[in-house]
């Protein structure tokens, strides 16, 4: 099973392959959208809940954020950047932090380097983690224990598209950060913790309404309706390249593609021409099957109480 690595980071949270097949088949509810855990690419990171998020670089015993968003206008807080950010459509860029020391220092040098160079494209805000006006965000996002420094980017839909520890931060991860509309949109679903079936094809791929044909069923199924989006991509789309060749998906192909995604961004299966629904809740249930370090239990893959 594969699993995306977006922005630097491998998002290694709850798998809801379990909850949808156990949970609604049980007649439970599953657990609401929000738990989302983050490695960086070299393995240090921390469990962070939801969207990450936040972050300043100020004096020690500052608490005060400093924000560039297009409008002008300040932002109070990460919350308000993430709505002024959305609002303009652009990326944000947050960095965290708590100490005024080495680390900190020199990985807001680069972050204020990249966004410097990335000029009116992204939007940016610092924060200190202590700030009382971020405790809302800090606690929604888990990010009490997260390592600091930390630089999270946003895609403009709230989708988290790239995660970094200060000490490692580069130049290079940040500008790399800014993620194609179909790549934000199938992160924002699995960060929902909801199902993506990625539909590649164009007026020059064959078999474009038998691919659709298993996709739409299965959406359709009152088991996986709430819990399962459809995402559509032009393969020729050079927007899309970086995104579509991370998928493995030939842009001159001949027949359309169908790519099955599960939270928090594992590629469960991949098909070539025409879908069907049965295959693919057979694939779903091969891929609930077989845990990660998450552990499994009585209702499939996902967190433990």
């Amino acid at each position: 099973m594969m699993k995306l690595v977006v922005g630097g980071i491998v998002v290694v949270g709850v798998v809801v392959a379990g909850l949808v097949l156990a949970g609604v088949n049980q007649g439970r509810s599953p657990q609401p959208p929000g738990t989302v855990a983050a490695a960086t690419a070299s393995g240090v990171g921390g469990l962070l809940k939801g969207p990450l998020a936040g972050a300043s670089l100020q004096p020690a015993n500052a608490k005060t954020s400093t924000t560039q968003p297009a409008s002008g206008a300040d932002a109070k807080n990460v919350t308000t950047a993430l709505r002024q950010a959305a609002d303009a459509k652009k990326h944000l860029f947050v960095f965290v932090r708590e100490k005024d020391d080495e680390q900190t220092r020199e990985g807001r040098k680069t972050f204020d380097t990249v966004v410097s160079k990335l000029g009116d494209a992204v939007q940016w805000i610092a924060i200190d983690r202590s700030d009382p006006s971020e405790s809302e965000f800090v606690e929604k996002y888990g990010l009490k224990a997260a390592p600091m420094p930390l630089v999270l980017a946003f895609a403009p839909n709230g989708a988290i598209v790239g995660g970094f520890v200060g000490p490692r931060l580069t130049e290079q991860q940040l500008l790399n950060a800014l993620a194609s509309p179909v790549m934000q949109a199938c992160l924002k679903a699995l960060q929902d913790r909801k199902l993506v079936l990625l539909c590649a094809q164009n007026s020059t791929t064959k078999s474009n309404d038998t691919a659709m044909k298993g996709v739409n069923e299965f959406k359709a199924d009152s088991r996986f309706a709430q819990f399962t989006e459809i995402v559509m991509v032009d393969p020729s789309d050079t927007a899309e390249k970086k995104f579509l060749t991370q998928l493995q998906i030939d842009p001159k192909a001949d027949q359309a593609a169908t790519v099955f995604l599960a939270p928090p961004g594992a590629i469960i299966g991949k098909f070539s021409g025409a879908t069907d629904k049965n295959k693919l809740v057979a694939t779903l249930q091969a891929a609930s099957s077989g845990c990660g370090a998450g552990g499994c239990g009585s209702s499939g893959c996902g967190p433990r109480k």
